[in-house]
C-alpha cells in the first residue's frame, strides 16, 4: 500500500491522519444540529423535546451498534466498517435536506445517520491503540483533536449555510461533505497485522508494556468490577456532555443572542477541546490516566457552577473554553483508559460494550433537557443535575483498579 513501512513511513501515522479526518466530519457534522433545532421547529412547529429525542435516539443507536462495529473491527479490520457507516451517514445528512414530518427526522436522523455513527468511533481508537502501544495517550489525543477540529468548523459552516441559503442546502453540503470525506479517508485505514510493525523510535515514551501480562477478553472483563464501575462513570459523562453538546446553542439564542454568535461559542468549545485532547492525553501519558481523568472532571463540575450565572455573551465564551477543555480529555482518555484497566486483547469489544453505556446517559441526557426545557422554559434544572452526577462520577474513579495488571503474576 501508499505509505506502507517499506517505503520509509510507519503506516500508524497514515493509521491516525485518517482516523482525524473521520473523526473530524462524524462529529463535527452531528454536532451542528443544535443550530437547526430552532429553524425545524419555526418550519413545523415541532417542540423542543420532539427534535431533541431524534438527536438522542441517533446516539442511543449509534451506542447500540458501536460493540457489533468494534466486534466486526477486531475480525475483519476497521476499512470495511468505516466505507459502509461513513456511507450511511453521507446519505442521512442529504435525506435531511428533504425532511418535511417528524417520522422522516427520526428515520434519517435517528436511523440511517444514527448507524452510520455507530461505526466510526470504536473501530478507529482500538485501531490506534494497537498501532501505538507506548505513547498511547498522546496519539489517541491527536486523532480525537480531529472531532474537537470539527466542532470547531463545521457549526459556523452550518450557520453561515443556514443564514445564507436555508437549513436545506445546508444539509446538501454537509451531506455531501461527509459522504465523501469518510469514506476516501476509510480507505487508508487498515488494523496492525502483527509485532513485526514496530512504532518508531520518535514515539517511544516510556517502557513497553509487558508482552506476558494478562489481557482480558469481554467476557472476562464483564466479570469484573471496574467493568461496571467504569461504566457507570461512562454513562455520567456521555450524558453530560451530549446534554450540552446539543442545547448550548439553543441556550444562547433563547437569551436574544445571533445564532451566528451561537454558532462562534460551539466553535470556541470544540477549538478548546482539541487542546484538552492533546493536552491532556500527552499527561495521562506521564501521570497516569486515572488522575487526568479526575482533573477533567473538576473542570466539568466547574463549568455547570458558571452556566448557572452565564447570561452575557462573554461568559458563554468562558463556559466553553472550561467546558470544552474537559470535553475534549474524556473522549481522549476512554480507550487507553480500557487499555489500562483490562489490555489490549479485546479493546474493540470492550470498548464498544462500554461505548453503549455511555450511549445510554447520552440518549437520555438530551431527551430528558428538551423535557425539562418545555416544562420549566429553562435550563437551570439541567445544569443543576450535571453537576451532581459529575461529583458522583469523581467519586467513583476512585474506585477503579486496572485488572489486566493484577494478574500478571498468574501468567
Amino acid at each position: 500500500m501508499p505509505g506502507d513501512k517499506k517505503n520509509g513511513l510507519f503506516y500508524g501515522y497514515i493509521v491516525v491522519g485518517a482516523g482525524f479526518v473521520v473523526a473530524l466530519l462524524t462529529w463535527g457534522s452531528y454536532r451542528t444540529y443544535g443550530l437547526f433545532l430552532q429553524p425545524l421547529t419555526a418550519e413545523f412547529g415541532w417542540s423542543r423535546a420532539e427534535t431533541s429525542t431524534a438527536y438522542s435516539f441517533a446516539f442511543l443507536l449509534s451506542g447500540l451498534l458501536a460493540a457489533i462495529a468494534g466486534r466486526i473491527s477486531d475480525k475483519f479490520g476497521p476499512r470495511l466498517v468505516l466505507v459502509v457507516c461513513g456511507t450511511l451517514m453521507g446519505v442521512g445528512y442529504l435525506l435531511m435536506s428533504q425532511v418535511s414530518s417528524i417520522w422522516q427526522l427520526y428515520l434519517f436522523l435517528g436511523v440511517i445517520i444514527g448507524i452510520g455513527m455507530g461505526g466510526m468511533d470504536t473501530p478507529i481508537l482500538a485501531t490506534v491503540a494497537r498501532w501505538f502501544t507506548r505513547r498511547r495517550g498522546v496519539i489517541t489525543g491527536i486523532v480525537k483533536a480531529g472531532a474537537g477540529t470539527g466542532i470547531f468548523a463545521l457549526p459556523p459552516l452550518a450557520g453561515w449555510l443556514i443564514s445564507a441559503y436555508g437549513w436545506h442546502t445546508a444539509y446538501v453540503v454537509i451531506g455531501g461533505i461527509v459522504l465523501v470525506g469518510t469514506v476516501s479517508a476509510a480507505l487508508f485505514l487498515k488494523g496492525k497485522q502483527s509485532e513485526a510493525e514496530p512504532e518508531p523510535a520518535a514515539v517511544v515514551g516510556r517502557e513497553a508494556p509487558d508482552r506476558k501480562s494478562h489481557h482480558l477478553s469481554l467476557r472476562e472483563a464483564i466479570g469484573t468490577g471496574p467493568f461496571w464501575i467504569f461504566s457507570v462513570i461512562w454513562f455520567i459523562l456521555v450524558f453530560c456532555t451530549q446534554t450540552i453538546m446539543l442545547h448550548i446553542a439553543p441556550r444562547v439564542m433563547d437569551l436574544g443572542i445571533p445564532a451566528t454568535i451561537a454558532a462562534t461559542v460551539v466553535s470556541t468549545l470544540g477549538g478548546v477541546s482539541i487542546l484538552g485532547r492533546i493536552g491532556m492525553g500527552g499527561l495521562s501519558d506521564r501521570m497516569g490516566t486515572k488522575s487526568v481523568l479526575i482533573m477533567a472532571q473538576f473542570l466539568l463540575a466547574a463549568s455547570f457552577v458558571w452556566a448557572l450565572f452565564a447570561r452575557q455573551v462573554w461568559m458563554f465564551y468562558l463556559f466553553a473554553t472550561v467546558y470544552g477543555f474537559a470535553h475534549g480529555a474524556f473522549y481522549t482518555l476512554v480507550s487507553p483508559m480500557l487499555a489500562e484497566l483490562f489490555g489490549l486483547r479485546s479493546l474493540g469489544a470492550i470498548l464498544g460494550a462500554v461505548t453503549f453505556a455511555g450511549t445510554l446517559g447520552g440518549a437520555l441526557g438530551p431527551a430528558l433537557a428538551g423535557r425539562l426545557f418545555d416544562m420549566t422554559g429553562g435550563y437551570q434544572v439541567v445544569f443543576l443535575i450535571n453537576l451532581a452526577l459529575t461529583v458522583v462520577s469523581i467519586i467513583m474513579v476512585f474506585f477503579l483498579r486496572p485488572i489486566a495488571r493484577e494478574k500478571r503474576a498468574e501468567v
